[in-house]
């Protein structure tokens, strides 16, 4: 469900109507009052379109740049700032800030939000996932500016690679921080008839350790294929005439990366993820039948 919603484009612009229509199908079909003559596909696509908009464990609309469904249109401009050649210091600084914005955004809109999350939680892994990156980048860059071994030209191509560890650590810190109370307060685990059990701080530690490990697979392809595919394309007769076309290019080499890596990168773990009792805290194995209970592991 979770790789279908995210290529789906249409939620991002779901009127308030379609959206309240595709929620009250869902409530019938959960009430066995479903009129006649709807479809499953119907009622698939009302799944879809609830899953992409509506937060699972508040019930709120989750604001448009920061749904999964609104990654790629809205982060495809700040991948294509972090790729281009010849950086300066603070255009560096700029993009990365920029990114780790938008990733601290996505990070806390679609967390998992059993308990409540302080504002200063948010600001402690903003201001970490933010330093962290700009550091990262401008050491490389610095290193890379330092060794004097490399041709000017082995060291652009170089450059073109640092915003992935830089993008991938930061990811790392961003999630880890923004949702460390998760780890100390738990999060809720249910059983098989969508109850709460208990809470859990082992299922939180693998909620998070899966969504960091999604926040490093995704920049993977986005990162390192455009830089490739440009330093062949710009050898080409034809862009070398034609240099305004450099930029276009790019930002469509971005784009197609960007949008077939989330998906990859999203549907690695499903969003309501299962752990086995066993592996759980003893007083919640005490308190279920149940072999296998769910949690909602975030995106």
């Amino acid at each position: 469900d979770t790789l279908l919603t995210s290529l789906i484009p249409a939620p991002c612009l779901s009127q308030r109507k379609k959206l309240k229509e595709c929620i009250k199908l869902l409530d019938d079909y959960k009430h066995d009052t479903l009129p006649p003559g709807v479809s499953a596909d119907q009622l698939w696509e009302a799944q879809k379109i609830k899953q992409a908009i509506i937060h699972p464990d508040t019930g709120e609309k989750i604001f448009m740049p920061f749904r999964m469904s609104g990654y790629v249109p809205f982060g495809t401009p700040i991948v294509i700032g972090l790729l281009l050649p010849n950086q300066t210091v603070m255009s560096t600084i700029i993009w990365q800030w920029l990114n780790q914005s938008h990733n601290a955004c996505v990070n806390y809109a679609n967390r998992n939000a059993t308990k409540p999350t302080p504002t200063s939680k948010f600001l402690e892994g903003y201001v970490g996932a933010v330093t962290s990156a700009v550091s990262i980048a401008l050491g490389l860059n610095v290193l890379i500016q330092k060794a004097n071994k490399l041709s000017p030209g082995t060291r652009m191509i170089i450059q073109r690679f640092v915003p992935f560890p830089a993008v991938a650590s930061a990811n790392i810190c961003n999630v880890a921080l923004m949702r460390h109370s998760e780890l100390s307060e738990g999060i809720d685990v249910l059983d098989n008839n969508g109850s709460v059990v208990g809470s859990s701080k082992i299922a939180a530690r693998h909620a998070i350790m899966e969504t960091a490990f999604t926040r490093v697979v995704l920049p993977m392809p986005i990162f390192v294929l455009p830089p490739i595919i440009m330093s062949y394309l710009e050898r080409l007769r034809f862009l070398q005439r034609n240099c305004r076309l450099l930029l276009p290019i790019h930002s469509v080499v971005c784009l197609v990366t960007f949008g077939l890596s989330l998906p990859v990168a999203i549907s690695l773990f499903p969003q309501m993820s299962q752990i086995e009792v066993s592996r759980l805290e003893p007083e919640i194995a005490m308190a279920t039948d149940c072999k296998v209970l769910t949690y909602n592991k975030g995106l």
